[in-house]
Formats: structure tokens, sequence, C-alpha cells
């Protein structure tokens, strides 16, 4: 009897187990979905918007070369890590308008917006790929790109109500944008330089390197963004190439392997095993200014939303901190912050190598030190209590060829805004 009465309450116990779990599951999934990485592939114009429609030999147009791309990015993603959430845009031929472009990315509070256009150019002759990212024109070619991009903006109904203050055509629109999302600069350099690597490997067209560009799509999304032109349309053979499904296949390969490693670098924290030789150089990660062949076309997206999120997704481990240089550190000028452990600095690149002290690269610029987060080393210039001397400083390092460089904040050793500094 004793006997039976244990082997029952065994089944209870068992039954119970089973429907406890089968209880949490839901709850479980919900967790691991939490987890998920997500990337927001953007496919370019739409409907009414066809982009550019390159030599006119045939009827695909941008909108239809960047779809299928995209969905093909989607597709490698959900194959090559399951871990990874793609969200699209679009995956239809509609139009979509550039505010609603950026909300699904912010709502969805997405780790990563990337964005794909094909380019376009009066000469025929001009070939090859670019990515760029968010901030301001270094050059005629880069603003007339903008300009093209986010001209998109004006197919919207109400859009001078839409986009109260943001004039596709006015340059001073793009004034401060490298503030605006400091935070998020160096991922997207990362990832832009992770593109165009790949690009290289599979493509084989002329790199048009990272650039920089006020993008309104980039300027309105809250998390590390890039739009990257895949090639030129006005070009007979890269727009043979993009119509091909060899070719989209390709260009989609590209983008997937390097979401995938900036996944590894920047989240899982973990080396990329046997890193292709471009990753290895002690050259840091920059941006390109001007190249002879600068020309482009197409059009983007963007408007303005509140963010969903605040800060992008940071390696677990804590930044390290070491000086580079052994100079002393320039005097702290009087100022109105009063915070004793805040300071301006200069970001003037960052790499995934750490750089010899002394090294030639820095080109005399003293002090430099460098903070290490995950496998990259980010370097800055000088440490400010006065916002003014610091410009001075940002100045000074564009003078010497960190034409890219811009101003950050510390407060307590840790990267903040420059504005949470300046309410100090």
């Amino acid at each position: 009897m004793k006997k039976n009465r244990f082997h029952l309450s065994s089944i209870f116990s068992w039954i119970f187990a089973f429907v406890l779990w089968l209880t949490l599951l839901p709850l479980l999934h919900a967790q691991q979905a939490d987890k998920a990485f997500v990337v927001v592939i953007d496919p370019g114009h739409g409907g009414k918007d066809s982009g550019t429609k390159g030599t006119g030999r045939t009827k695909i147009y941008e909108k239809d070369v960047v779809l299928q791309i995209g969905k093909k990015v989607r597709d490698l993603l959900k194959k090559k890590d399951p871990d990874i959430k793609v969200i699209m845009t679009r995956s239809t031929d509609r139009f979509i308008g550039l505010r609603q472009r950026a909300e699904i990315a912010n709502k969805n509070k997405a780790d990563l917006f990337v964005s794909l256009h094909c380019n376009a150019n009066p000469n025929k002759n001009v070939r090859g790929s670019e990515t760029y990212v968010l901030g301001i024109h270094r050059n005629k070619d880069n603003l007339e790109v903008a300009k093209k991009e986010n001209a998109v903006i004006k197919l919207e109904d109400d859009y001078k109500v839409k986009y109260k203050g943001f004039d596709p055509d006015a340059p001073e629109t793009f004034i401060g944008l490298e503030l605006m999302q400091e935070e998020f600069l160096e991922q997207s350099i990362l990832l832009a330089s992770l593109i165009q690597k790949e690009y290289q490997k599979r493509v084989h067209t002329k790199n048009r390197s990272v650039q920089q560009a006020g993008f309104a799509v980039l300027r309105l999304t809250y998390m590390p963004s890039v739009l990257t032109e895949v090639g030129f349309l006005s070009n007979p053979k890269e727009e043979k190439f993009l119509q091909s499904d060899e070719g989209q296949q390709k260009i989609a390969q590209s983008i997937t392997e390097a979401i995938v490693k900036y996944k590894k670098l920047i989240l899982d924290n973990t080396s990329l095993g046997n890193p292709d030789e471009s990753l290895r150089e002690d050259k840091p990660v920059e941006i390109a200014s001007t190249e002879e062949e600068n020309g482009h076309g197409g059009t983007t997206d963007a408007s303005p939303a509140k963010p969903a999120r605040t800060a992008p997704v940071h390696s677990s481990k804590p930044a390290s901190h070491t000086s580079v240089t052994s100079s002393p550190s320039s005097g702290n000028a009087p100022s109105s912050v009063n915070c004793a452990d805040c300071y301006f600095s200069v970001q003037i690149a960052m790499s995934t190598r750490k750089i010899p002290s002394g090294s030639s690269y820095f080109k005399g610029l003293t002090p430099v030190f460098y903070k290490k987060v995950g496998r990259a080393y980010k370097y800055y210039y000088g440490r400010e209590k006065n916002f003014a001397r610091a410009k001075k400083k940002l100045a000074e390092a564009r003078r010497k060829g960190f034409k890219d460089a811009f101003l950050v904040g510390f407060k307590n050793g840790q990267r903040v805004p420059v504005k949470e500094i300046l309410k100090k």
C-alpha cells in the first residue's frame, strides 16, 4: 500500500512538473525573443518613388533592385544566425515615408538599421560602392547625394507639416548632426567599413569607401545606422550586374556577412576567428572625405521620431582606459562645467588593434589616450573642462588630417553625450 502511495505521489509530481513547464514555456520563449538582435533592412524608395532609373535601357529601377537585395539579405541572415531578428521596412513595391521608415526601426528598438540604395551619375563611367554614416557633408558631392536621397520627403502628403524645420535643400539643415548621434557614430563606422570590405571580397568593384552625409533617414533613427549605395545604375556594366540575380546575391552576401561580423564584435564580444587582413591592420577605421570620382544619385528616407532606445548595444566588458602618450595634459581652462569628473575630448580614430605609443599616426597631437570596448580601441585627444577650448582642439585635430574627428563627453570615466556635460 505504501509502495502504491509512493508510486502515485511520483506520478503526480511528474504531472505537476510537466504542467508547470507548459505554463512557463511561453514566458521562456518571450524572454528568448527579448534577447534577439534586431536588424532593420530598409530597401529605399518604392511605389510612386522609383529612385534612379539608371541608363533607361530597362524598366528595372532602383526601387526594384534594392527590394530584391533586401529580401535576399533577410533570408541569408535568418539562415546564418537564428538569433538575429530581421524586420523589413517594406517587402513589396509600396511607397513609405521617411518618418515611417525611421519609426519602424525606433519602435522595434533595433540594434542596427541598414538602408539600401543604388547610385547614379551623369558620367556613365563612374562606378563603385560606398557606404554612408551620418555626419556633416565634407564636400559638395556628398551634399548633393544627401539632397537627392532626402528629396523623397516632397513626395509625402503634408511634408511641410511632418518635417517642419527640415528643408532637404538647405545645407544648414544638417548642422549639428554629429552631436545628435555621436554615441552611435563609432558603431556605424565599424559596420560601414565591414560592408565595404565584404564588397571588395565578392563584388570586386571600385571601393568608394566610407563617407559622411546628412541623410534624413539616418538622422531619425536612434541606433547604429548606415546607408549603402551598392553601385551605379547609370553605369551600363554595373547596371547589368545589379539587375542580375547573381549580382544581387553577391551584394546580399556581402551585407549579411558584415552584419554577422559586426554582431560578433560588438554584442557577443568574440573574435572573428581568422579575420581578414584588412581587419588585422593597425590602421584605424577612417571616413573618406573626398574622392576624385565623387558623384552620386538616388534617394533616401527619414524624419524626426522620438527615440525608442537611448543607447546602442555594447559589450558587457567595461571599457579600459590607458594613456598612449606620456606628455602632460593641457591645463583645464576656467569653465562653467561644475562636475569634478567631467571633461570633453576629441575622438580622432577607432581601430581593431592597438596603435603603438608615440606612433606618427597621431601627427604630434598630445595628450592622446584610448579606451577599449570589446575588440575596438577608441582614440581621444585632450581632456578639457572648457567647451570653447575643446572646440579649438577639435579644429586642431581636423587641421592635422583627422577630418572626421568629433567631440565627446566623459563623466566618471564613461562616455556620455556632450549635451549632458554642457548641462552641468
